[in-house]
């Protein structure tokens, strides 16, 4: 249902971009991640575990674009695809829902021992940290699922989940508390959709690029390029949290051990103040992580990347490589 929501709104936009085109919402298809709903999602050890059926449909020709989430898309698309657009951003914050039972109360307010759902290791490990008190156990399914779980059963006292789909789901009376950065940095391109489309398309390329929000597209660029540097996936708690303020992008990243004992944080800025000159030229489709943005600036692309890499490269140097390592071994002996 979320994934249609989505879908839905992208199509709108374009509709209204461009009133004389047809657009057809072909098919709703089943991913593997969609399918495997018995394990924890670090487990399955896919990579493209939410894409690859659907990048299949794409390069048969069976449809032109295909939109995701894009902390779905990994780092690096497979050869002959690209994210040809990263619309607005929603809220990138986590939520929390709690169980009707606990209503009004917050985190740090439930009883001892209380059970917290989640299926994504980088939330479990920053609030393990932050709320020792409390016991996280996994719960996956879509978010009518996951929701249906908390009210029906007493299992969980509360669930986590992105703030974005609870919004976009029509949800939002149901988050009891959003998490700020310093309580809970979040996924990589968290509330951000990406457009993705066949990278030698140039007639549908152009067509999704008007869909671009610079802002959103700079701040993603810089998260990718952190994980990308770190090599992390969903199999590793990594999370971050960037804002755009006068031509100023600072971002923050952090790596974290399974249980959050062990943990790197750091902050770094840099200026993306450029124009969008006439950058033509060899350049005007560079791929930046995975992301074709035509009407953003490549110079504030290039200094976006720049600032995920470097980010990286200091967290790398300060141990990161042993507390993700640890992370992965812990995680696949489960």
């Amino acid at each position: 249902q979320l994934a249609r929501i989505q879908t839905d709104s992208v199509v709108e936009m374009l509709r209204e971009l461009y009133p004389d085109l047809r657009f057809e919402i072909a098919v709703a298809m089943s991913t593997t991640g969609d399918k495997i709903l018995d394990t924890a999602l670090s487990k399955i050890g896919e990579k493209s575990l939410f894409t690859k059926e659907l990048e299949n449909a794409l390069e048969r020709n069976e449809v032109d674009l295909v939109v995701h989430s894009l902390k779905d898309l990994p780092t690096s698309l497979p050869p002959g695809f690209t994210i040809g657009a990263v619309c607005k951003r929603e809220n990138p914050l986590d939520a929390v829902v709690f169980h009707p039972k606990n209503c009004g109360k917050t985190l740090s307010l439930l009883p001892e021992k209380s059970v917290i759902g989640t299926s994504s290791l980088r939330r479990a490990a920053q609030l393990k940290k932050k709320f020792p008190q409390l016991e996280f156990r996994d719960i996956r399914g879509n978010l009518n699922t996951r929701l249906k779980k908390l009210d029906e059963k007493e299992d969980f006292g509360a669930i986590i989940l992105a703030a974005a789909g609870l919004k976009r789901m029509g949800w939002e009376n149901r988050i009891g508390q959003l998490l700020s950065p310093e309580d809970c940095l979040y996924a990589v391109g968290q509330g951000a959709l990406a457009v993705e489309v066949r990278a030698k398309d140039q007639e549908i390329l152009n067509m999704v690029s008007a869909l671009h929000d610079a802002d959103t597209v700079l701040r993603c660029i810089a998260e990718r390029a952190f994980m990308k540097r770190l090599e992390g996936g969903c199999s590793v708690p990594v999370a971050v949290s960037t804002v755009l303020k006068d031509g100023q992008l600072y971002l923050t990243g952090a790596v974290y051990s399974l249980d959050g004992s062990d943990s790197l944080k750091e902050t770094m800025q840099t200026s993306v103040n450029y124009s969008q000159q006439t950058e033509d030229g060899p350049n005007d489709d560079a791929q930046r992580v995975g992301i074709t943005a035509k009407n953003v600036s490549g110079q504030a692309q290039e200094a976006a990347e720049n600032l995920g890499v470097e980010l990286a490269s200091l967290l790398l140097s300060k141990g990161a490589k042993h507390i993700l390592s640890v992370a992965r071994q812990l995680n696949d002996a489960h």
